[in-house]
């Protein structure tokens, strides 16, 4: 088997609370922070740590505003998000594919 795909896995995305935002924010234009923290039964402290890794990235944009007097902050993934997830998938697909015909 050739390691080299999975030495070229996006760490970043790897680790699993950070491919289970990608996923979620892949499959929906933008989602708040309480909508992700419920969904993935993540801490606030412990959502907002891997939200900032993403965001410093540049794999998802962070927007703050007020709905109902109440404070909102939603996430989306940016273009450049979108894309490292596609590429991401991508390779997990090889990796896979690999597998089967070894």
């Amino acid at each position: 088997m050739n390691p080299q795909p999975f030495l070229q896995l996006d760490r970043v995305i790897h680790e699993k609370g950070r491919l289970a935002i990608m996923s979620l924010l892949a499959a929906s234009p933008d989602l708040a922070f309480t909508e992700l923290r419920d969904t993935l039964g993540m801490t606030d402290g412990n959502l907002t740590t891997h939200i900032r890794t993403l965001q410093q990235a540049g794999y998802i944009a962070v927007a703050k505003s007020f709905q109902n007097n109440r404070p909102l902050t939603t996430c989306s993934l940016t273009a450049a998000g979108r894309k490292a997830f596609t590429d991401y998938i991508n390779l997990l697909e090889q990796i896979v594919q690999q597998t089967r015909l070894n």
